[in-house]
């Protein structure tokens, strides 16, 4: 088993979902962790047993809020386009300094069951803050996008995590293969740590 950095998983599970890809998000707690497999009960009431491959990584995520977005930091934001032509962020992801760059650029997002969902990975240019939350506008080599933070987006940082962690009532997510045998296979598992909400 290995501990990674959680901003390596998260880039593929945001940047990486809009290509077609043979494996199922799967996001819930665990219900039982025995050896190195894992049974989830996933957000929709279903149940999901992951065995654990050999190597797995763990990371973590916790809970950030707008005061951690800064100008001149590198973030990853899927997001809803709205009538006015700015993004409502779903998800805020901020990325560790050395992570900066990583899968810079805007493209869809196949995440969230919405049409036109968007990602984009970029630099925050500005912030303005607002009584209703925080307007920020992104820019990346080949253009730039005005995105509206509200109380409700899901804003989250990477943090360090144990194999220790994966114990019942851990809430998880991850991207797993599905077998033969109706189960699945992970080989990267990221835990929501101190209350934050799962990513997508």
């Amino acid at each position: 088993m290995r501990v990674f950095t959680t901003a390596c998983l998260l880039f593929g599970l945001t940047v990486a979902a809009s290509a077609q890809s043979p494996t199922t998000r799967i996001r819930g707690e665990v219900e039982t962790a025995e050896g190195s497999t894992l049974t989830i009960k996933t957000v929709d009431g279903a149940a999901a047993k992951v065995a654990l491959a050999p190597g797995y990584s763990v990371g973590g995520v916790i809970k950030a809020t707008t005061a951690d977005i800064k100008t001149g930091c590198f973030i990853g934001v899927g997001a809803i386009p709205e009538r006015s032509g700015t993004l409502l962020a779903a998800q805020v992801f901020i990325f560790p300094e050395s992570m900066r760059g990583t899968g810079e650029g805007h493209r869809p997002w196949g995440v969230l069951a919405v049409p036109d969902g968007t990602m984009t990975n970029a630099v925050v240019a500005e912030a303005v803050a607002r009584v209703d939350g925080v307007n920020v506008l992104l820019t990346y080599p080949s253009g730039e996008q005005r995105v509206r933070i509200s109380p409700e987006t899901n804003i989250i940082m990477a943090a360090p995590a144990e194999a220790s962690e994966l114990k019942p009532g851990a809430q998880v997510v991850m991207s797993a293969m599905k077998q033969a045998d109706g189960g699945y296979s992970a080989s990267r598992v990221t835990i929501a740590k101190g209350g934050a909400t799962l990513p997508y």
